[in-house]
């Protein structure tokens, strides 16, 4: 199995925000994670990084407590929010800075980026601007791609649907499709609809519990859809 929450408990002081016993995620998928504010989306995300430590339990990539060995941080990508970038940063200083960390040629990164040019839009490249200049859109488009930088097997991103407008949203959700391929997506969204889009399957987080774990059939977006909709 790629990435296991197992026993998961997270709490603060007597707050358990996140109760896991078990979910397992398979090389391949694409798992979207819906739920509404303080479902417990984010601190999965930042437990799976381990930017934050597990009261109880264990969260394993390739069998490993990601907490101990740090092997998963050669085939990782992710953006969660804007401390992600290096916003005193152009762009394209940022894009270098990742491909400098895998070893990536000038030409290797310059090649890479093309195929994103329908996404930037004309907006994050070549507009001689620092990263935290950028509208909070671009911002994200910037965080995007870098986690895509180096081919990660697993890519993380938290709510990216968020500030992007229609066109975009829709831009980016062709970008994912086509990748899915290529990498392990576990993207998160208070957006059914926008999960439902890319995802092959959907986990409902409700009050740090699953409460629904379901392979995408119409069937189930329908059962999700309801059950969001009392």
């Amino acid at each position: 199995m790629l990435l296991e929450f197992k026993n998961i408990v997270k709490s603060y002081k007597s707050n358990t925000v996140l109760e896991i016993d078990s979910l397992q995620i398979a090389s391949g998928e694409c798992v979207g994670l819906v739920g509404n504010n303080g479902a417990g989306k984010t601190t999965a995300f930042s437990l799976l990084l381990d930017l934050i430590k597990a009261t109880e339990g264990q969260v394993l990539s390739k069998g490993k407590d990601v907490s101990i060995d740090e092997d998963w941080k050669h085939y990782t990508g992710a953006f969660v929010d804007e401390t992600f970038i290096i916003d005193f940063l152009t762009p394209e200083e940022y894009f270098h800075f990742i491909a400098e960390l895998h070893n990536w040629s000038e030409g290797e990164l310059s090649n890479y980026l093309e195929q994103f040019s329908e996404l930037f839009n004309g907006e994050v490249l070549n507009q001689n601007k620092y990263i935290r200049d950028l509208s909070k859109g671009n911002q994200k488009k910037v965080g995007i791609i870098g986690a895509l930088i180096g081919d990660p097997e697993i890519v993380i991103l938290d709510e990216p649907f968020a500030s992007l407008d229609p066109t975009t949203q829709n831009r980016l959700k062709n970008l994912i499709k086509s990748r899915i391929d290529q990498h392990t997506f576990l993207i998160s969204s208070h957006d059914l609809n926008h999960v439902a889009d890319v995802s092959s399957r959907i986990v409902i987080l409700e009050k740090g519990k699953v409460i629904m774990d379901n392979i995408k059939t119409e069937e189930t977006v329908q059962q999700m859809t309801a059950y969001f909709d009392v």
